[in-house]
Formats: structure tokens, C-alpha cells, sequence
């Protein structure tokens, strides 16, 4: 599926669950959200490949759905991009990473990834 990030009808989008893969840490950190759109898809898949940072300050116990108020894909001098950079010492300087945020109505949570792509894929059990 062709998707832009940025692009999306994210508002009033349910997030349904996180998954952080790491059976092959440092070749293939993935992680994957199911979203259950507001407009213009089906429930699906959003699968980050390349993943360098997740940050989740998540809000929990409050019986409501995760419903996202906005997600976007940060400018390059966003402070987390610029310090992964920092602290890695030219180690990441040949990756090309974006820093994807989502941010949730719900509970007033916020996710930050750093990944090398992102890409959308149908939903199934």
C-alpha cells in the first residue's frame, strides 16, 4: 500500500494496540500499531521498520478508547532526533531517520519514533 505518513486522517482514529518487535535486535526492530481509522481505511496496520528510538509517555486506567488527536512526521531539528544523532557519534550519520509522533486525545499520551520508514498493511486476527 502506497502510504504517506503525513498525509492520513489520523483525528478520532482509534490506536488499538502496540507491539514492539525485537527477536533480531539492531538488523530488524520493528514496531507495529493497529489503527482502526476514523475516514478512508479500513482497520490496519502501521508497521515502523528501521526503528532507532519509541518514547511512550502513555496515560493508563482510564477506561476510554485511545482515540488520536494528531500524528506527523517532526522537522529534522526535532531535540530527540538531533541528540540520537549526538550520542551515537557517527554511528547513524549514513541512516536517514524520521521522527514520527503521535499524539492521543483520549488520555493525553504521546509516542515519539525514530525509524528509517514506515508503511501501512490490511489488518487480520
Amino acid at each position: 500500500m502506497n502510504f504517506d505518513f503525513d498525509d492520513q486522517y489520523w483525528h478520532d482514529s482509534t490506536l488499538e494496540s502496540i507491539f514492539l518487535d525485537r527477536r533480531d535486535p539492531g538488523n530488524n526492530d520493528i514496531i507495529e500499531m493497529v489503527i482502526d481509522w476514523y475516514e478512508g481505511h479500513p482497520k490496519s496496520k502501521i508497521i515502523f521498520r528501521g526503528v532507532c528510538l519509541f518514547k511512550a509517555a502513555m496515560n493508563s486506567g482510564i477506561k476510554v478508547k485511545e482515540s488520536i488527536d494528531m500524528a506527523y512526521i517532526a522537522p529534522a531539528d526535532d531535540p530527540d532526533l538531533l541528540n540520537f544523532y549526538k550520542i551515537w557519534k557517527g554511528a547513524f550519520d549514513n541512516v536517514k531517520l524520521n521522527c514520527y509522533i503521535i499524539q492521543t486525545n483520549s488520555t493525553g499520551s504521546e509516542i515519539k519514533i525514530l525509524a528509517e520508514s514506515v508503511e501501512m498493511v490490511p489488518y487480520s486476527v
